[in-house]
């Protein structure tokens, strides 16, 4: 088996991982509140964590160097989770998932002002295009511009500021012990705001078996995700990841009576194309 038909398949277990977390998070939220479920989230990602480290041996690359650059992570990451899980509840799956997909574009915009990147032609014509995607998908003349469209952008923001401080933190870093930090830290993020209204609800016998899907999609999706891109180009996997948009259509049409919006998938479709052009930009820039 060739390197892209690995990392081919190791895209679609992130894609069904990704999509699970979507579900699960859709299953548990009339009882439970999204602090309670970053905070079971994070306490089954670090269990698996350590047992994985500690089994590899990879538990020794943690270590406490530049805590406040993990802290800093994991603050905006911590923030655009829980706005994510509050989009899920409020408007459908579908326009969750296009909305967040604008998350490159806005590295795009923000990496001249933090990461020294140069503006170029490529990631204008990128920027727009996505514009254009969140318009069509919000429509905000019709009346669909609302908070969980707000959410959802605010989540999208948040990774994209997650994706930039992510940058900085490899340059010395390994990815498990980013990893390590980012479900220690937002354990506790979790815990704090899960009894800040001093009322915590429990997992019960229905929920739990939901909660500890997210978790252990959460491990599974950064693991696909990585091992894919390891295998091979950015500009080969990351297309791949738009299957999620017309496969969570479907799953909530069929088993949420969501309405399968034309708009969405037309809007989503503008957005990748807008992904699909920066990409093709930087491999030239990489070949050359």
């Amino acid at each position: 088996m060739n390197d892209a038909l690995k990392a081919a398949l190791w895209m679609l277990g992130s894609v069904a991982a990704f999509t699970g977390i979507a579900v699960a998070g859709r299953e548990v939220q009339a009882t439970h509140d999204s602090f309670e479920i970053m905070t079971v989230r994070s306490a089954v990602g670090f269990t698996l964590l350590v047992a994985f480290g500690l089994v590899t041996g990879q538990i020794r690359q943690v270590s406490t160097e530049r805590l406040s650059g993990h802290f800093a992570r994991n603050i905006v990451h911590f923030v655009g989770q829980n706005l994510w899980l509050v989009a899920l509840g409020l408007i459908p799956l579908a326009q969750v998932f296009a909305i967040e997909f604008t998350s490159p574009l806005w590295v795009i915009a923000l990496g001249p002002l933090f990461l020294g990147e140069r503006l170029t032609l490529p990631r204008v014509l990128a920027g727009l295009l996505g514009f254009m995607g969140i318009l069509i998908v919000t429509q905000p003349g019709a009346g669909l511009m609302n908070w969980g469209t707000l959410a959802a952008a605010g989540a999208a923001l948040s990774f994209a500021t997650v994706a930039i401080l992510t940058k900085r933190l490899t340059k010395g870093i390994s990815v498990y012990g980013i990893l390590f930090w980012l479900t220690f830290m937002q354990f506790f993020f979790g815990l704090i705001g899960a009894g800040f209204d001093g009322a915590v609800t429990l997992p019960t016998a229905q929920t739990l078996p939901w909660l500890c899907l997210i978790g252990l999609c959460g491990v599974l999706a950064h693991l696909s995700l990585t091992t894919a891109l390891s295998l091979a180009p950015a500009g080969f996997v990351t297309p791949i990841d738009f299957i999620r948009l017309p496969l969570i259509a479907v799953i909530g049409a069929l088993f949420y009576a969501e309405p399968f919006d034309p708009y969405v998938l037309l809007g989503g479709a503008v957005i990748f194309a807008g992904i699909l052009v920066n990409l093709r930009a930087q491999m030239r820039v990489q070949a050359a």
